[in-house]
Parts: structure tokens; sequence; C-alpha cells
């Protein structure tokens, strides 16, 4: 119960339910427990008119026996009516309270999420990460639903019943009770048995879920790899373990109830022979037995339920401690400030050195460079230098490991993170478009007053995009598939700049994000962009000396550190690295477009 008590706070915030499920609980019990007295008053009333040598009812008393047998008729059928109503109360404040706690955990699970930070993220795998607000929650959601309500109804129910038979017969209650040691033992041990094999079943649960998930995502290389097969019989080998751990479980399940049952129909037995030993003797009357029997099958279904509310706290404990070992982490970036954000000035980094884990090596080491307001910088590097590294910086997905980054003289760290980000628009180098229109991709930054149609077409034509998607039968409410599959890599990538650009940022960050289209379509986004940030802050990072090349300042980086920097002419003139990589890709572009000429003429 120690992972449990961290949704103690749900309890308490939905208190008034649960109370008021408590005394519908008790009201539901009490008139559940007037029905066997009025069993036993009808019988003893019937069986006191009888003739004991002809068997037969007195004349005299027909009617009377008549009337007062309807009358505790109807009191039973009454009691029955109120029991079934307050029972609909305790399900609708209990159960109904369940699924408010279950709406509250997945949105706490839900911000947490967003909370963390990218290195949670490389070190949990999506599949994992969704059985925890699914599965778990659900699981949890059962503790707190039916576990709870079932679990009162069991203590209210124990207490009425054992209370009305020890004022009959306090021996016979003795004896009755006398099998129930033995299912608290045998609960005991099949508990920790449970919670081992739950524990697992979650696990390889988690296990499955990604692998399905990857699966579904990465189809396209599977089918063209031609290793569908392969795929096939690994998720089945991964199922058929699972399976084999689920039905161990079933098993363990599959004892309780044939146990309690024994117990129960043992019970019964005890009742008939001790009980008629007792009434042969005077202590009890034949209205006695019935009421036995009865309260006997009353705690039937509760103590047949507490073998899998048993069951169900256990699992719900293994996923409330998964849950818990999430929500436990402290998010390695988070906003420390909430006074307004107005950016005005620059960002500036100063002798920053990042590395991702102790041990690895730099990806920066000792970067410095001015971003003014109204300027653009260009970076560019080969794979590996630290471009994107650079961008997740300034973004404030990492905190550098030594030196500064300065907001407007603020360090980054002081500032308020959300209205900071509010102003970037952002373009990553491996683009993520949702499965939902081109449209509300576009508009994705945008709150409900900013969405207007005419604002998401301009954006559209400045990312050099809008003849893609009118020629598309249903224009901008084309549905993309997962990960915005449906298109190219370019038009993604160029839905993805006006998703950037529709927000009209104050601060434009560009993550190699024009690889996949041609220099000639580069050339027209890049001079659309200089019409629509003419007053703004952009940082052009690229493998391309074609995007950067009229940039106000251009940074060249090679394995973390700068190697150079200045404008495109001062560094063509260096005869340095940049100038042998511009070389180097107008050869490649003029050789392009000759072979293109040749094969036109052919």
């Amino acid at each position: 119960m120690k992972s449990l008590s961290s949704i103690n706070k749900y309890f308490w915030k939905y208190r008034v339910r649960l109370s008021l499920g408590i005394i519908f609980i008790i009201i539901s019990n009490y008139f559940n427990i007037l029905q066997p007295e009025f069993v036993r008053q009808a019988i003893d009333t019937v069986a006191g008119q009888f003739d004991a040598v002809t068997g037969e009812v007195h004349s005299e008393n027909k009617d009377k026996l008549i009337q007062s047998t309807m009358t505790l008729g109807l009191l039973i059928l009454g009691a029955a009516i109120l029991k079934g109503v307050f029972m609909f109360f305790m399900r609708q404040t209990i159960i109904v309270m369940s699924r408010h706690v279950e709406y509250d955990q997945k949105n706490e699970i839900f911000d947490q999420y967003q909370r963390l930070g990218q290195d949670f993220y490389r070190g949990n795998n999506t599949g994992d990460l969704m059985n925890r607000i699914s599965e778990d929650v659900s699981r949890v959601r059962m503790y707190v639903g039916p576990a709870i309500m079932y679990t009162l109804n069991l203590l209210a129910t124990f207490t009425f019943v054992i209370y009305n038979m020890v004022a009959v017969s306090p021996s016979l209650t003795l004896w009755v009770l006398l099998p129930l040691p033995v299912l608290s033992i045998s609960i005991y041990y099949v508990n920790n048995i449970i919670y081992r094999k739950s524990d697992a079943i979650q696990a390889k649960l988690s296990d499955l879920t990604t692998f399905v998930q990857e699966a579904f995502s990465g189809m396209r290389v599977l089918k063209a790899f031609g290793v569908g097969k392969a795929s096939w019989q690994e998720f089945e080998k991964e199922n058929e373990d699972y399976r084999k751990k689920a039905l161990d479980l079933a098993k363990v399940d599959a004892m309780f109830f044939p146990l309690m049952m024994l117990l129960v129909g043992l019970s019964n037995l005890i009742v008939v022979y001790v009980g008629g030993m007792q009434v042969i003797e005077g202590k009890l009357s034949y209205g006695n037995i019935a009421q036995f029997i009865i309260y006997v099958n009353m705690l039937t279904w509760p103590v047949a339920s507490l073998g899998w509310v048993t069951s169900i706290v256990q699992r719900a404990a293994s996923s409330q401690a998964r849950i818990n070992e999430f929500l436990d982490i402290q998010p390695a970036i988070e906003n420390q400030s909430e006074k307004p954000f107005h950016f005005e000035k620059g960002i500036h980094l100063k002798n920053v050195t990042f590395r991702y884990s102790e041990g690895r090596k730099e990806a920066l080491s000792k970067v410095s460079l001015s971003l003014e307001k109204g300027k653009v910088v260009g970076v560019i590097g080969s794979t590996g230098s630290g471009k994107s590294t650079l961008a997740s910086l300034i973004l404030r997905l990492h905190d550098p490991s030594e030196g500064k980054i300065l907001i407007d003289g603020e360090p980054i760290q002081d500032i308020n993170l959300d209205e900071y980000r509010e102003k970037i628009g952002y373009v990553p180098q491996d683009v993520f478009l949702f499965s939902d229109t081109i449209a509300e991709n576009i508009a994705f930054g945008l709150k409900g007053e900013d969405r207007e149609f005419s604002r998401i077409e301009e954006a559209a034509k400045s990312a050099a995009v809008y003849s893609n998607v009118i020629d598309f039968p249903k224009g901008f409410e084309t549905m993309l598939g997962e990960r915005g599959i449906s298109l190219s890599g370019g038009q993604k990538q160029r839905v993805a700049i006006a998703r950037a650009i529709v927000k009209n940022p104050e601060i434009l960050i560009l993550d190699d994000c024009l690889s996949a289209v041609d220099t000639r379509t580069e050339a027209e986004i890049l001079g659309n962009f200089r019409k629509v940030f003419s007053d703004k802050t952009v940082l052009i990072i690229s493998h391309r000396v074609s995007s950067v090349k009229d940039a106000d300042e251009i940074i060249v980086l090679e394995e973390g550190e700068v190697l150079e920097r200045g404008k495109h002419d001062e560094l063509v003139k260096n005869q340095g690295a940049y100038a042998q990589l511009f070389e180097k890709q107008s050869l490649q572009e003029e050789e392009f477009v000759e072979n293109t000429n040749e094969e036109t003429q052919v």
C-alpha cells in the first residue's frame, strides 16, 4: 500500500463523494440485513400455526396467517427495493469518483511528461510511456473505484451480519466463522504471487506495446527490407511470452473462487448440522436456521470478492509504483519566472560548453556568438559538428555544462521560459507533423483568435508550399498520415516552415530544414524570409553554403568548436574551411545544372 499512498490526495479532493458513498453503503446494507429477519418471522409464524399431529393449519387462523405472510412478503420486497436504490446511489458516488480520479491522474502524468526534458525521452521508449498513462492508470482506477467500494461494502456487510448472528446464537456464529482464518491465510499467501506476476505482466506489456508502435512507425522500412515475416515471428515470440505470463496469473486468480465457494459451502453444512442440533434442543427455531443460511450466503459475494479485490489492489500497487517512478523525476529544465518577457536586445552565448552525459565527448566547446535583434546569423558545419545542439541550447531544451546564455543580458534560467518559447519559431531538422489536416498543422502554434485561413495561406506561400497544397483534391483540408507520411520530404519541411512563419515569431530558428528542397526552392524561401522577417532575429543552421551566404554573420563549426566567423565574402577570401566548402558545393551545383541541361536536350 506504500505506493498507493500517493493517490490519497484524490480521496481528500473528492471526500464529499466518498463520504456519501460510505453513507449509501451503510444504508444499503441496513435494508439488506432486514430481509433475513423478515424471513425468520415468516417461517416461525407459519410453523407456529401448524398442527403438530395433522400437519395442517388451524382453519380459524388461515386468514390471519395469510395476512401476516403477505405483510412480511411486502416488507421483504420493500427492503430489497430500498437496498437496490441505495446501491445505485453508492455506485453513482464511488464509481463516478474513480472516473474523476482517472481523469485527474492522466492529466497529472501528461503534464509531467511535458515538463520532462530531452534526456528523459532518450532513455525511455514510447510504448512504455503510453502504457503508464493508459493501462497503469486504468488499473489504479479499479482500485479507487470497485476495490474501495467492495471493501467498504464487505466491512459493512460483515459488521451487520456478524452482529445479528451473534445476537441470535453466539455459539453457532463461532462455528460458522471457523473457515475464515483459513481463507485469510490463503489470501495472504496468494497475494505475494499475484504481485510478482502482475509486475512481470506490466513490464512485458510495455515491451509488447513498444514493439508494435515501432513496427507501425517503421512499416515502410520493414516492407522495403522484406523482413515482414521475421518481424511477425519476433512479435509472435514476444506475444507468446506475454500470454504465458498472463495465463500464469489467471491460474493463480482461478484458485480464489473455488476455494471461497468451498469454505462458504462448508459454513452452510455447519449451519444445517450444528443449527439442527440446537433446534432439537429447543435453543433455536426453524426460522433461525433459514435466517443463518441467508446470513452465510450474504457473506458469499463479499468473501468471494475479497480475492478479486486483493488482486485489483496488488495490480494497482504495481501500476502506481510504475507511475510514481516517472512522477518522482524532477525535470532538469523548469520555468523559474512568471514575470512578462519582451525580447528587446539579443541572444548571447559566452564560452558555452555542453556534453550530453558525463564521460562523453563535448558536443560544444567554449562557443561564443551574438544573435542581435533584427540580425541573421548562419551556422554551418558538417554532420556531428554541434549545430543542432546549439539550437537546443538557445531553445533551452538543455542547459549548458559550462558558460552562460544571456537573453537581453539576463541568464536564460532567470527569464519566463514559456513566454520566451512563444516568441520563437522553430523548424527542427527532423520534421514532425501531426495526423491532422495540412491547415491544422500549419496553424498549430496559433491561438483561437489568430487562426484565420488567410494567415495560413500566406504562410504556405512564404514557405513555397502553397502550389503543392492546392493541387491536392481537398487542398488545405487534406488529412496527413502519421508523422506526415502522406507528404514528400521536401513538402514536410516546407509545411513545418509555414508552421513557424504563421506565428510571426520574433526569433526564427531553422535547423537544417531545407536539406530536402532543391536550391531553386531554397532561394525562393530564403527570399521570402528577407521580406517577412526583415526586422526579426533569424538563426539559420545548415550544411549548405547557399542557405547562409546572405547572413549578417556566419559561424563555421567543426567538432563543437568555432573554426571561423565572418561574412560570406570575408570567409571566401580567407581560403579556410568555409571557402573550401563553398568551392566544393559550387562545383557540385554546376555539374548538376549541366547534367540537367543535357538530359533536357536529349
